[in-house]
């Protein structure tokens, strides 16, 4: 157990925590699985020199292995992964032997428009840019070194409109699932009816469905994550959050499907075994499904969409629909995956009339 003075105490999360002092009024946080471990993790970090209040010749490189290392106890596995990727792929190469304290705000907008005219988009480049302004931010707050890029303003994000089916479009593509269901074309329709994301659904279990009360509970999600520039590896993991864990009831007749095609409970419903059918695989097999219901090609993220548009129209309400997607606040649910189609603006509009 702790002894008093030690700075060291359980999260609600499970993990251990340990703090130490690196300046006069500065502390820095270690993590562990245990009390022991942080506490063995402690005593190395306060027998280290104590930094001075100057990034001196410290270049861009060993400042981020330093924010990796530990940012890397604190987040997931795959969060961890595209942080590594974006730094390896894009940063390092740029600025990796700059002296930080050399680093200007010019300089980074450089980097920018520099990667925006090879193509990346607004949105990709702001997210390796608010890797580096993280990074930027720990450093500062941890050593006291003055932060050379706080002011860089990120280039401006124009929202593309998902493509999303017609009310016949959807009713076509279930048509065509109904006449030939298989455990892929059934995953496709548990997605439109769930608003499941496609690693949640290729990280389904039949034990993951009571059939008895019709409820669903997502437990895990597959994805496949970079283990470096090129290298990549699939990973099951838990859910992206503490709200993507979540328990669904499951539409009447989705659950009569699925019963005619229940197998061992601990096998994976997309592949009717142990083998797991990782998210890209999911992706071509469904480009498959559209090609073959002679509609158009559509990302499968789009079933998320639909579902969340679809409960809306049906008069869900937002904080439902919101617990059923897996989302921290309504406000997500409502930015991201509610859409208004012509159809439903007109039926919207025809709801005016003049006043008697």
């Amino acid at each position: 157990m702790p002894r008093k003075g030690e700075n060291i105490y359980k999260r609600r999360d499970g993990r251990w925590e340990g703090r130490y002092k690196i300046g006069t009024a500065k502390y820095r946080s270690i993590y562990g699985k245990t009390y022991q471990e942080v506490k063995e993790k402690l005593l190395v970090f306060k027998a280290a020199p104590v930094p001075t209040n100057s990034s001196g010749k410290l270049t861009v490189n060993e400042l981020f292995e330093e924010w990796l290392s530990a940012v890397k106890l604190k987040v997931k596995e795959s969060t961890y992964a595209n942080y590594r990727m974006k730094a390896d792929k894009h940063i390092l190469p740029e600025f990796g032997d700059i002296r930080y304290e050399n680093l200007t705000v010019q300089m980074l907008h450089n980097f920018i428009e520099k990667k925006l005219e090879i193509g990346l988009s607004a949105k990709y480049v702001s997210d390796i840019v608010i890797v580096f302004k993280s990074m930027a931010k720990y450093i500062s707050r941890v050593h006291g070194f003055r932060n050379p890029i706080a002011d860089v303003i990120l280039p401006k994000v124009t929202k593309k409109e998902m493509k999303l089916f017609s009310d016949i479009q959807q009713k076509k593509l279930c048509e065509y699932i109904l006449k030939n269901p298989y455990n892929t074309s059934i995953g496709v329709l548990l997605s439109l009816y769930t608003g499941l994301r496609i690693g949640e659904i290729c990280g389904l279990k039949w034990n993951d469905i009571d059939f008895e009360k019709s409820i669903l509970t997502v437990r895990r999600t597959v994805q496949r994550i970079r283990t470096g520039v090129h290298g990549t590896r699939l990973i099951v993991d838990t859910p992206k959050s503490r709200s993507s864990q979540r328990s669904i009831p499951i539409p009447a007749f989705i659950i009569d499907m699925l019963r005619k095609f229940r197998k061992c409970d601990d096998f994976y419903i997309l592949s009717g075994s142990d083998k797991i059918i990782e998210p890209r695989t999911m992706q071509r097999k469904f480009k498959s499904i559209l090609k073959k219901a002679e509609l158009p090609s559509i990302n499968y993220h789009s079933l998320r969409h639909m579902f969340a548009t679809n409960c809306i129209q049906l008069g869900f309400d937002v904080k439902t629909l919101s617990e059923i997607l897996g989302h921290a606040s309504v406000e997500t649910t409502l930015n991201r995956y509610v859409h208004s189609s012509m159809e439903r603006k007109v039926q919207c509009m025809n709801l005016l009339k003049i006043a008697a």
